[in-house]
């Protein structure tokens, strides 16, 4: 078990090494996005396959003897933990979690800073309490994502206690434009998507492509088996406008800047952040609902899930039209997050892009110069 650990905590941190330095950098585990349906209702949309159609992936780059012993060494510990119940496994994961931030200290700075610059009020002791839960949530996560495959539909749809909101679904896809679902990295987002593919709605996540090419078939096969299609950002401007005409759900991650892709400059927690369009555009030009959805643990294990509408309002004027809806999403993350902050992915650079003219983020809540990329937008897992 120690040598799964070890193995565990390589896979969990994403360590890698920078080319040509012997520097360890880091690239976390990226996952698609959720939208369980209700435990209450137990409604069915419309049944789908056990395994989503796979699409054509984008050429990768071959595999090289790191990147097999990374993925060999991920098998050994997905294996292991398969042996394990649920709340055994989720538990391990947690203990794995938290030794990113002590004794190792993976990015502890970077969390503890965001926490602290977000929750001015809180003092030393609860800045490092949230990071503490930080560290846990992401160990769960990434644990329970890796024995998703082996839980089963229905065990899947035990894991939901409690849903709200669940009328904003049905009353969109009564539309027939297909449906948007925003979401952020707090709480179990892969989770929610294994949910949602369990009930049977047709599921289409937008993610990015691993530096590691076997790992990045491991995951797209692993969603593949529970129900979700993958499709890869280099396909998103082509293939989410025809997702969409076919009365598919197509799920975004829309909390990660990412350079070169079209964005804009919202509000979150006080400081502008660099926030994808993708989600925004693609509503206004195809008239589709958008609904912002999040999936977070209960003290008692279980999750529950939220769903609310995001307002979708065509002016004529595309910039801020796209800007306002962009604006209103991650507010709507941002007043879960607050809800549960020891829940959310504070690992990544939140705010590590500056609007272009702007010397300092700290206090500017302006929001200018909205398209940096001057491409049309795609959408990309953070």
């Amino acid at each position: 078990m120690a040598a799964c650990a070890g193995a565990g905590r390589r896979w969990l941190y994403g360590w890698k090494r920078g080319h040509g330095s012997g520097r360890l950098e880091w690239k976390p585990a990226l996952l698609p996005a959720q939208l369980p349906l209700s435990a209450g209702s137990m409604s069915v949309i419309t049944p789908s396959p056990e395994s989503a159609p796979q699409l054509p992936r984008p050429a990768s780059r071959p595999a090289t003897l790191a990147h097999r012993g990374e993925y060999y060494a991920l098998r050994a510990t997905v294996a292991a933990l398969g042996a394990m119940p649920w709340d055994t496994a989720s538990n391990f994961g947690a203990r794995l979690g938290l030794l990113g931030y002590r004794p190792f200290g993976i990015r502890r700075g970077v969390v503890e800073e965001q926490v602290a610059r977000s929750f001015p009020e809180l003092d030393a002791e609860g800045v490092a309490r949230v990071a503490r839960g930080a560290y846990e949530s992401l160990g769960r996560t990434t644990v329970e994502t890796a024995i998703l495959p082996g839980a089963g539909k229905e065990r899947v749809l035990e894991l939901f206690t409690q849903v709200d909101g669940w009328e904003v679904v049905e009353e969109a896809l009564a539309l027939g434009r297909g449906l948007i679902i925003v979401a952020g990295h707090l709480g179990n987002w892969e989770l929610g998507g294994a949910y949602l593919a369990a009930r049977g709605l047709p599921l289409d996540a937008i993610v990015r492509g691993q530096g590691n090419p076997l790992f990045d078939s491991y995951l797209t096969e692993t969603r593949t088996r529970i129900g979700v299609r993958v499709v890869h950002d280099q396909q998103a401007v082509r293939l989410t406008p025809r997702a969409l005409r076919q009365q598919r759900t197509v799920a975004f991650m829309m909390d990660q800047g990412v350079l070169g892709l079209a964005s804009t400059w919202v509000p979150f927690f006080g400081r502008l952040a660099k926030t994808p369009r993708g989600p925004a555009v693609f509503a206004l030009r195809l008239k589709a609902p958008v609904v912002f959805a999040v999936a977070v643990r209960k003290p008692d294990g279980r999750f529950q899930l939220g769903l609310e509408r995001v307002p979708i309002v065509d002016t004529g004027d595309r910039e801020q039209d796209v800007d306002r809806i962009v604006a209103d999403y991650t507010a709507v993350l941002e007043r879960w997050v607050r809800r549960f902050p020891e829940q959310y992915f504070w690992h990544h650079r939140r705010w590590k892009h500056k609007r272009p003219g702007s010397s300092s983020d700290a206090g500017d809540t302006s929001n200018e110069a909205t398209d940096v990329s001057g491409a049309e937008p795609t959408e990309v897992e953070g």
